[in-house]
């Protein structure tokens, strides 16, 4: 029997999911027999990236090629739809395991029937904490947001009812999620972790656990600052705050208030030649995006 359902949703990710894979069952500290692990690939081309899993991983590994690509939502929904086991795990594919941690999460979830979600601490590298692994809801005013994202990194807490876990490596009870109507097929990509959050609450409430003694990385400092991405975070989370009756307006304003702490901050550093330029250029035509919806709706 299948204890755990580990689901990773690919897209010309060769670069990626091989040392993925590696690093998981390195530090996978369970019986093989009760592991299912699951690659659904978005990609219009899987053939090569397949045939290299199947001869490092044979029958322990279930290859999905995804009739369409749906986004990373919709990918993850075959992946769960395909898995047999009570939790599943979703897992980015240049995110890299560091020490074992199923044991951990599994030992969470028999524990607490209610528990619907287990995250991690993201690390940028193994010494280097991320500011991510917690982040606030958008539908929290910006200025408090700002400070309460910051904090709860820095401190190790995490308030379920008002931030959600970072949605690159997690855990979730299969039955809990398919319940809500998982993930939200409409959206391509971006904003899922917070619609999901806000589902399970409002069904199960807050049933959420954070532990910051397990690790694993994900290096999203080495990406470099980009205006289309950043529009992109911004157009999911107007989407999904409206889908969930916050008002798009209310999204917009947080999200400039967010911002004119962000800019203040990086504009110091820079004063202290310690700011970067091309991330405080990117955060100013954001806001200028930002002001330009604003005036739009």
């Amino acid at each position: 029997m299948k204890r755990l359902s580990v689901i990773i949703v690919t897209y010309h990710s060769e670069n990626d999911i091989y040392d993925c894979l590696q690093s998981f069952w390195q530090h996978a500290d369970m019986a093989r027999e009760e592991l299912e692990v699951i690659v659904v690939d978005n990609s219009p081309e899987s053939d090569t990236m397949f045939d290299r899993l199947r001869q490092l991983y044979g029958p322990d590994i279930v290859l999905v090629h995804n009739t369409h690509n749906g986004g990373y939502g919709q990918g993850n929904n075959v992946g769960i739809r395909r898995a047999t086991a009570p939790v599943v795990m979703i897992m980015n594919p240049d995110v890299r395991l560091c020490e074992p941690v199923l044991q951990s999460a599994l030992k969470a979830f028999d524990s607490d029937s209610r528990l619907s979600l287990y995250g991690m601490k993201q690390m940028c590298n193994e010494q280097e904490p991320s500011p991510y692994s917690v982040v606030c809801t958008y539908m929290m005013n910006g200025y408090l947001f700002t400070l309460l994202t910051s904090l709860a990194n820095r401190l190790d807490f995490f308030w379920p009812k008002y931030m959600y876990l970072s949605g690159s490596c997690f855990f979730a009870r299969k039955a809990m999620v398919e319940a809500v109507g998982m993930y939200d097929e409409t959206n391509f990509m971006y904003g899922e972790e917070d619609d999901l959050r806000h589902r399970l609450i409002c069904q199960y409430g807050p049933s959420m656990k954070y532990n910051s003694k397990l690790h694993y990385i994900h290096p999203m400092h080495t990406r470099q600052p980009d205006i289309e991405y950043e529009k992109k975070l911004i157009d999911a989370a107007i989407k999904m705050n409206e889908k969930n009756g916050y008002p798009r307006r209310l999204t917009i304003k947080n999200r400039l208030r967010n911002l004119r702490l962000l800019i203040w901050r990086e504009e110091l550093k820079q004063r202290l030649h310690r700011g970067e330029q091309k991330k405080l250029e990117v955060m100013k035509q954001k806001r200028e995006y930002l002001v330009q919806i604003l005036r739009e709706s």
